[in-house]
């Protein structure tokens, strides 16, 4: 496998991490990262895509979100290898079952989701952009602001009943 292979599996999993939400999120491309692995000569490199969360998530929605986002991870056979259950700024780490994928979700200031998919070292090749169409606005390239979207559910204040379906 090359890293534009890897790119595109790593650009599969954002959009079907984020496809999962429901009611859906708005979530923008970050800055996408690919280099050398094992020095210049090994042949190999890796690649790293990001994803940010556009939309307001409250404090009281926060765990619904990541609880969402850790079953549909389990449900495509990524192990879930740490939980941050930090109050203001939980996490959730993981690994494809095939050990080619490590990726993060981490709560940031003002509630903002931060999505990294991190590739295993492969051939090295060019990588393009992704490709994978964004849900909202696009800021791939641009410094992108805090959470901007406001949604009548993640960013509503009420807490969530048991018989919410969140």
């Amino acid at each position: 496998m090359n890293m534009q292979e890897a790119a595109d599996k790593a650009d599969t999993l954002v959009y079907e991490t984020f496809s999962a939400v429901k009611p859906s999120v708005e979530w923008t491309h970050d800055v996408a990262e690919h280099g050398s692995c094992g020095g210049e000569s090994s042949g190999l490199g890796d690649v790293t895509r990001r994803a940010v969360v556009m939309t307001k998530v409250s404090k009281e929605r926060r765990v619904a979100l990541l609880g969402i986002i850790e079953r549909r991870w389990k449900q495509n056979g990524h192990k879930i290898t740490d939980v941050n259950p930090n109050v203001d700024f939980p996490e959730i780490h993981a690994e494809s079952g095939d050990g080619l994928l490590r990726m993060s979700l981490v709560v940031g200031g003002e509630g903002q989701f931060f999505l990294d998919v991190q590739t295993s070292c492969v051939k090295e090749s060019s990588v393009a952009p992704p490709a994978q169409k964004v849900n909202g606005r696009s800021y791939y390239g641009e410094a992108i602001p805090r959470p901007n979207v406001e949604d009548t559910f993640w960013s509503s204040s009420e807490p969530l009943s048991s018989t919410s379906s969140g």
